[in-house]
């Protein structure tokens, strides 16, 4: 997907396309960042998210299209004359510099003076709760910690662009979810443009103003966290961030035939035979049959999540997530909802 394009400001990207060999690992890739935007490329391994951002902080060479920074291209800039900086997946710290010689490294190979040196890290240590461990090394950190020095050894260079490449997956789930939240903290404190590489749809969610979900080498749809997530383009997007049931549909008059029967629709599709689809926590699940687009299934599996249950019915199988059903047992028939507004059309064709 292409997206309506400026240079004066901010990041743009114009048909970027990259082949390694016989791999097309992108291919006329646009989009365009705003400044002080926090925007994540998502998707999963392969797909040219991490050859993406490698092109936009000149470690890589793209084979054809233009890239512009606050209206001044820098397609063929070298990494280190571009007002970029990356914080990688294994941080890269140097294991013999304290945590403050590790932040001012950057600095010192610029030549900028002591005292400007100082001022700059000890701003972002303290920004970062690093003050205290600014004479320890990084053997003697936890994971979390080291991850805020990678960040703080990025952003004392004070760079227009923060690129990050997937540098929470090495986190357990609990520290990476609070890492989630303080990165987004970060970046509204700072207002600076960030863009994460990460294949976690959770993670893409807490973070992002927008959100670019790409496959293939290309960007098959892009928007905020709420759209992509609400209004998926097509069958690989629904499944890939978040779960989603979909449903193979003819086109009939007020709706569609399925499997299940008929189900109305808010607006008619454009194909004749395609896919509709619908998330399970948006699946209304009840003793009596609704007065709309309501199926008679039986529950066949239980799966608990802590916060919620999953529900697989038959026939489907169709998977219902809820937190007020706790007493459901396996063989138990049940109505299901499928209201209209929670159907989804996507662009996804039968042929």
């Amino acid at each position: 997907m292409n997206q309506t394009l400026t240079t004066d400001q901010g990041l743009s990207i114009q048909h970027i396309c990259k082949q390694f060999g016989d791999v097309k690992a992108l291919n006329d890739v646009s989009l365009d960042v705003a400044p002080g935007e926090f925007f994540t490329l998502l998707g999963p391994s392969g797909c040219g998210k991490t050859t993406l951002l490698r092109i936009i902080a000149g470690l890589e060479l793209a084979d054809s299209g233009r890239i512009f920074s606050g209206g001044k291209e820098i397609t063929h800039l070298p990494a280190i004359k571009r007002q970029v900086n990356t914080v990688f997946q294994s941080y890269a710290l140097f294991p013999h510099l304290t945590i403050y010689e590790n932040v001012a490294f950057g600095l010192r190979s610029r030549k900028f003076p002591e005292d400007e040196i100082k001022k700059r890290v000890d701003r972002r240590l303290e920004m970062l709760d690093l003050g205290p461990m600014a004479r320890r090394h990084p053997h003697q950190l936890s994971g979390g910690q080291k991850q805020r020095v990678a960040l703080a050894r990025a952003l004392v260079n004070e760079p227009d662009v923060l690129l990050l490449d997937e540098p929470m997956s090495a986190l357990d789930a609990r520290l990476r979810a609070q890492v989630q939240e303080d990165l987004r903290r970060l970046q509204r404190k700072l207002r600076r443009t960030f863009i994460l590489v990460t294949h976690d749809q959770a993670e893409a969610l807490v973070c992002s103003d927008r959100i670019a979900v790409m496959r293939q080498g290309h960007v098959v749809q892009c928007g905020e966290p709420e759209m992509v997530y609400d209004y998926p383009r097509d069958s690989f997007v629904a499944q890939f961030l978040g779960a989603a049931n979909l449903i193979e549909a003819t086109r009939v008059p007020g709706g569609v035939q399925t499997a299940f029967g008929f189900l109305a629709l808010e607006k008619a599709p454009s194909w004749e035979k395609g896919t509709v689809a619908i998330r399970p926590e948006w699946i209304g699940i009840g003793e009596t049959e609704p007065q709309c687009n309501g199926i008679r299934a039986r529950v066949s599996e239980i799966v608990y999540r802590g916060t919620n249950f999953d529900l697989w019915l038959e026939p489907g199988p169709i998977r219902v997530r809820t937190s007020s059903y706790r007493r459901i047992d396996p063989g138990r028939e049940v109505w299901l909802e499928l209201a209209p507004k929670e159907l989804v059309i996507l662009e996804d064709e039968t042929r």
